[in-house]
This record gives structure tokens, sequence and C-alpha cells, in this order.
């Protein structure tokens, strides 16, 4: 499918994998486990295995949550979460940036009004806009606790649409999995899905996803430069 530039009214990111550098955090951390056993990976290097075992629990994962969302227990595992996380720890507050998003939300800033999707909790939501100083770009932020359903369903993107004044069939969904995709497409937006998180490209084609960029980053040079031709 291609996408529509002149529909689009209104710019959707979700947050793990699009705008924060999630699955790399992922990778650094199952490498460190798995450094005294180095020996047994190929080159001594254990990152390419760890990376891979990141991408394949991800499906699953999103699964689970899709489920604990259907059934209503998503609130108490949050709650769970919290209680187990040491004291003064602030999750959100470690994530990195991928490469170049100020520079991306700065070029979209005067053009269209833009919000966070995201299936994260929403202290660490907010943690991780307030240390990368993004709070600015957005007019609104929906995390996992903002409705009774969250992605994949079309509920997050609805809400967001209407904080943001625009129909949500004039929305442009930006993810990296197949749960943002789907999102998007429930609520008749358009949706685009990047590479530099936890998708990957046969599955986000076969998913239908109207454009696949290699990171959220390139999203400015493909709309600006559509909207002046």
């Amino acid at each position: 499918m291609a996408l529509q530039t002149e529909r689009i009214r209104a710019i959707c990111f979700d947050l793990d994998g699009t705008l924060a550098d999630t699955d790399d955090l992922w990778v650094a951390r199952f490498s460190r486990t798995f450094h005294p056993l180095r020996f047994l990976f190929p080159r001594s290097n254990p990152a390419p295995t760890a990376r891979r075992m990141v991408m394949g629990i991800h499906h699953p994962a999103n699964f689970i949550l899709e489920v604990l969302d259907t059934l209503g227990w998503d609130d108490e595992i949050t709650a769970l979460g919290r209680a187990l996380r040491r004291k003064g720890e602030a999750p959100g507050a470690k994530l990195s940036l991928i490469e170049n998003i100020p520079v991306m939300l700065e070029a979209h800033f005067h053009h269209y009004p833009m919000a966070v999707v995201s299936a994260r909790e929403e202290e660490s939501t907010l943690q991780f806009l307030e240390k990368h100083d993004l709070n600015r770009y957005f007019q609104a932020v929906i995390t996992a606790q903002s409705c009774e359903y969250t992605k994949p369903r079309p509920d997050p993107l609805y809400l967001a649409a209407r904080r943001m004044n625009v129909p949500a069939e004039n929305c442009l969904m930006v993810g990296d999995t197949l749960a943002d995709i789907r999102c998007g497409q429930a609520a008749g937006a358009q949706t685009v899905g990047v590479l530099c998180g936890f998708g990957n490209e046969s599955d986000l084609r076969r998913r239908g996803a109207d454009l696949i960029l290699a990171s959220t980053a390139q999203l400015a040079s493909t709309l600006l430069a559509s909207a002046a031709s």
C-alpha cells in the first residue's frame, strides 16, 4: 500500500523501539548476563544471540500483554511491577533516544500536532519524555493506563485523535510492531512501520503497513518531501 500524505493531519508515535532505543537496552542486559559464558558463543560474542532472543521473546510477550489487557488485569500487573521495582529507580529515565529523533520531531512540530501512543505504563513513559525534553512536542501522551484497552485495539489512537482534535482516519500511526500497525488500521488511520525496534520487515509488510522505514528519524524527510512536491 502507498502512503497518502494528503490525508495526514496528525502523527502518533509508539515509544519503545520507535522513539526509545529499547531493544538495544535489552540486548545489552542479556549480553551482560551471558558474559561469563562468552566462550560458548561464536567469536566469544554473546550479543548476536542476545539480539535474536530479544526479538524472539517480543511477539509472545505482546500476546500475553494483549490477553491480560482483554481480561482487565493490566492495571494489576502494572501495580505489581511498581511494587517489585527498587525504590528510587526510574526505568523510563534509563532509556536512550533513537538517533536523530529530536531533529525529526522538530521538523514536524510546526506542521502536525503529535501524540505518543504507547502500551508502556504512564510513570516510565513520562520519565523518558522528561529526561529527553520531548514533552513540548506532544499534544497528547497516551499510555497503558489512559484507556480501558490498549494496543492493538484502536482505543488509544481514538483518544489521542480526540485530544488533538483530528479525526482518527487523518492520523498517522508510527511504530515498530504489529500491535502498532493493527491499532492504526483498526482506527482507520494510515500506518508506518519502522525497523529500528522489535519488528521485522516481512511481518510489517504482511500486516499491510502503508510505509516501512529503516528508522523513525527518516519520517521527516519522507513526509515533508511529499508535502513540498
